[in-house]
C-alpha cells in the first residue's frame, strides 16, 4: 500500500512539474515602449527658431493618476479603459513626458539650455512652462488624443504669458501598440510646436 501511495505522489509532483512548465513556456513576454522627441534635422526651417541665448524650464508637468501605471493604456469607450498587460511603458510616463517636451523644445527653439522640474535654485529660466495633462491615450488602429492645459511664465515664474487648452488628435495607423506609442509622439510633438511657437512670440 505504501509503495501505491509513494507512486501516486511521484505522479502528482510530475504532473505539477509538467504545468508549471507549461505554463512558463507559453506565458507571452512583455514589450516596451518609450516616447520619442522630434529630431532637429525633421524640423522644417519655416518652424525651427534660433533662440540658443534663452533659458527654458519645463515643469512641473503633472498627468491624471490613471496614467501613473507601466501598463499602456487604451481607450475602448467614452467610459472604458483597458490596461495591456503585455504592453508597457520602459518608464514611467511622468518622467517620459517631460524629458521629451524638453527634447522637442531645445530642438525647436534652437537652444540647450532646457531645464526640466526640479532645477537648482541657481539656475536662471527666462521662461516656464508648466503643463496640467487632462488625457493622453488611445486605441490601436484608431485615434490617439492629448488633452493638455499649459502656462507659460515669465522669468522665474514671475509672471504669465500665455495659458491655453491644447486638444490634439493623431491617427494610429495600424492594429499595433507601436504604432499607437507612435502617434501618442506625434501628438506630443504637436504640442510642443504650440508651445514653442508662444515661447516665440512672447520673448
Amino acid at each position: 500500500m505504501k509503495r501505491y501511495v509513494g507512486v501516486f505522489h511521484g505522479c502528482l509532483i510530475l504532473a505539477c512539474l509538467l504545468g508549471l512548465t507549461e505554463g512558463c513556456a507559453g506565458s507571452k513576454p512583455s514589450r516596451f515602449y518609450l516616447l520619442h522627441s522630434v529630431a532637429r534635422g525633421e524640423i522644417p526651417a519655416g518652424q525651427k527658431a534660433s533662440r540658443n541665448d534663452i533659458s527654458v524650464g519645463i515643469g512641473p508637468v503633472n498627468l491624471p493618476e490613471y496614467l501613473d501605471r507601466p501598463q499602456i493604456i487604451t481607450r475602448t469607450s467614452l467610459n472604458r479603459l483597458e490596461l495591456a498587460e503585455f504592453d508597457r511603458w520602459a518608464e514611467p510616463l511622468s518622467e517620459t513626458f517631460p524629458r521629451v517636451l524638453a527634447e522637442n523644445l531645445g530642438a525647436m527653439l534652437g537652444t540647450d539650455r532646457v531645464l526640466v522640474y526640479p532645477w537648482p535654485r541657481s539656475s536662471r529660466v527666462d521662461c516656464q512652462v508648466e503643463v496640467q495633462v487632462n488625457r493622453f491615450e488611445g486605441s490601436p488602429g484608431g485615434s490617439a488624443r492629448l488633452s493638455a492645459w499649459w502656462t507659460l511664465y515669465g522669468e522665474n515664474g514671475k509672471s504669465v504669458l500665455a495659458s491655453r487648452q491644447s486638444e490634439l488628435a493623431e491617427p494610429v495607423t495600424s492594429s499595433s501598440y507601436e504604432d499607437l506609442v507612435a502617434a501618442q509622439s506625434r501628438l506630443l510633438g504637436s504640442l510642443s510646436r504650440e508651445i514653442a511657437a508662444a515661447i516665440t512670440q512672447h520673448l
